[in-house]
């Protein structure tokens, strides 16, 4: 459980602390734009990231509901979902602090750590998966207009971003649906 808290404390409710300092301000100045940094990891799961990929989806729903809830007070959500990136991160992962049980495992017990050599090794043999790209999206969405950024922006080069876009519109597509039977769609618009 400790695990899960302490990412779930940095990627969900440090953002949540973030936005509810912020937000009051951006409402009194009616326009705004929040940028979440999400993964493409919070719209699907990979093994043995469980604790991230949860982190990652907690705050794709953060942001959704932000966008609509935030959208008449001409505050804008966009967020921003980078595939894998050869950084500090697989240095970064949080290993088990409870070791007690990995003998119950046998041999699976080392699944782990190959499948994370192998995705660092596709990450380093891949040089347009530059961090550079995440930097560059961010910037772009920003100097859209208003109104007109997307409210999601996969960033990456390992093959994982195509079919996440593709998702990514046919949930935008539901999305316009259901809030078009509620009478709720202008919600998913911000309002300048």
């Amino acid at each position: 459980m400790a695990d899960y808290q302490k990412l779930f404390e940095i990627n969900v409710f440090g953002v949540q602390r973030i936005n509810r300092a912020a937000i009051p301000h951006l409402r009194k100045q009616k326009s705004g734009v929040i940028i979440y940094i999400s993964s493409l990891l919070g719209r699907m799961a990979l093994p043995f990231y469980g604790p991230y990929n949860s982190s990652k989806w907690a705050l794709e729903a953060l942001a959704e509901n932000y966008r609509v809830e935030l959208s008449g007070f001409g505050i804008e959500n966009c967020i921003i979902e980078p595939g894998g990136y050869p950084t500090t991160f697989m240095e970064s992962l949080l290993l088990p602090s409870d070791q007690s049980r990995d003998t119950e495992y046998g041999e699976f017990l080392h699944a782990p750590k190959a499948m994370f050599a192998g995705f660092e090794q596709a990450l380093h043999s891949n040089p347009a998966q530059n961090p550079q790209n995440v930097a560059d999206a961010i910037a772009e969405v920003l100097q859209m207009p208003i109104g007109e950024k997307p409210f999601r922006t996969v960033v990456d080069s390992m093959g994982m971003g195509t079919p996440l876009t593709e998702y990514n519109q046919q949930l935008e597509q539901i999305m316009n649906g259901v809030y078009s039977n509620f009478g709720m769609n202008q919600m998913l618009k911000v309002q300048g």
